[in-house]
């Protein structure tokens, strides 16, 4: 693979300590979720953080999609729902679920292009395999 962009983060206490990144952008205090021995649910977490990633990645893979296939849409969005629990190893795993709002096409529409963007989307490329994803859509159309 050639790279075309690159970026760094650095962890200082791992679920309980600092996140930031090189640009000093992303600076989040970070904590277990009550899920999982934390006190409270008011911080980021790394769950968090994977999803919003997914969510935004999945989201310009789709766009990418619908672009390539001409076809008009209303405005897009994705949401990821990222969980842990533990694996058959005795580690940890993650599974997602991506739902994708593409108004104005038909559902069957809908789900072509999500399947076609879960095959462009660099984090669904690094997951497959890896962890259980599942692909939900709907077109409805967003009231502002």
């Amino acid at each position: 693979m050639k790279t075309i962009y690159n970026t760094k983060a650095t962890a200082l206490g791992g679920r309980n300590g600092q996140v930031k990144s090189e640009n000093g952008i992303l600076d989040l205090a970070v904590q277990y979720p009550k899920a999982l021995g934390g006190a409270t649910d008011d911080f980021a977490n790394p769950e968090m953080l994977f999803a919003a990633g997914y969510a935004a990645c999945f989201d310009s893979a789709l766009n990418l999609v619908i672009k390539k296939e001409k076809i008009e849409t209303g405005e897009t969005s994705v949401s990821a729902t990222v969980g842990i629990g533990p694996n058959t190893t005795g580690g940890f795993a993650l599974e997602a679920a991506l739902h994708a709002n593409i108004p104005g096409v038909t559902l069957d529409i809908a789900q072509d292009l999500i399947e076609k963007a879960h095959q462009v989307c660099p984090y669904s490329n690094a997951t497959r395999g890896n962890m259980e994803v599942t692909l939900t859509v709907s077109n409805d159309e967003v009231q502002n």
